[in-house]
């Protein structure tokens, strides 16, 4: 069966090249860059929202790369098939082993076999939860292979052989990979040095001490009879960090306890 789009959302054209495909061919890339190689489907969604902003430049200047590698270049048969029948019945469709294989041996090309420079992640509904540690760990590799799944998942024993690590963005079920990739990468790409610009942006965000964000204010003072906290603007250093620490631990307690109960065991409080 086949789900190719009609019509191209990226940069680049369908061919049938099982080469993998750079985006962003016309930018440099600079040595060492951090690369994500995306086995998909659809190739030319990316890369989608994450050439916009501050991602979308940081990909032009070459401080992080991206590539595709088409799945359906390597199916089978006159219609180049990725998918079959559930060994033992069932509903939907399962994607083949082999043509997995082929398009994760290409991936693989020039990586790193170490999973701590390289993590290879298919993205499943059934995995663990993708959290910011994650996104910090991911960031700190040469680099990462992201599997994007369809229909009903992938055949167990290319996650098995590959050694792949599941991650889920949350619990729900999409009908791909593809969101839940650009959301992975976007928020790993972001704490590569120099994406950002000013490192102490995701120093003060939420998780990055296992609490939620405090609120933001800005200007003008009053709008629609609501004002600024006072202490914002009493100028005091110190009773702002403290009033925004308490405010970081009181949306905490109240929108994530499961968070508040690992900060407090954390902290021994």
């Amino acid at each position: 069966m086949s789900d190719t789009p009609s019509r191209s959302h990226g940069r680049l054209a369908v061919s049938a090249s099982a080469t993998p495909r750079e985006l962003m061919t016309d930018r440099p890339r600079l040595k060492g860059a951090w690369c994500a190689k995306v086995v998909t489907l659809f190739p030319n969604v990316f890369p989608g929202v994450l050439d916009a902003s501050l991602t979308g430049k940081a990909l032009q200047q070459g401080l992080w790369a991206l590539e595709t590698i088409d799945l359906r270049t390597f199916g089978t048969g006159k219609h180049r098939q990725v998918d079959d029948t559930p060994a033992g019945g069932g509903a939907g469709l399962v994607m083949k082993p082999d043509v997995l294989g082929r398009a994760l041996g290409m991936a693989a090309v020039g990586t790193p076999g170490d999973p701590a420079r390289w993590p290879r992640v298919y993205l499943s509904p059934r995995g663990k939860p993708f959290t910011q540690a994650d996104a910090r760990r991911f960031a700190a590799a040469d680099g990462m292979t992201l599997l994007c799944g369809r229909f009903e998942g992938v055949d167990q024993r290319v996650i098995d052989e590959f050694a792949l690590e599941e991650v889920s963005i949350g619990d729900f079920v999409l009908t791909g990979g593809e969101i839940a990739a650009q959301a992975l990468i976007d928020a790993t790409v972001r704490l590569i040095p120099g994406v950002l610009g000013n490192a102490a942006s995701t120093e003060e965000e939420s998780f990055s001490d296992g609490l939620l964000e405090h609120p933001h204010y800005t200007q003008p003072r009053e709008w629609r009879g609501r004002e600024i906290p006072p202490v914002l603007l009493s100028g005091n250093h110190g009773e702002i960090a403290k009033w925004r620490r308490a405010e970081a631990e009181r949306l905490t307690a109240e929108r994530r306890p499961d968070l508040w109960a690992a900060h407090r065991a954390k902290t021994g409080d």
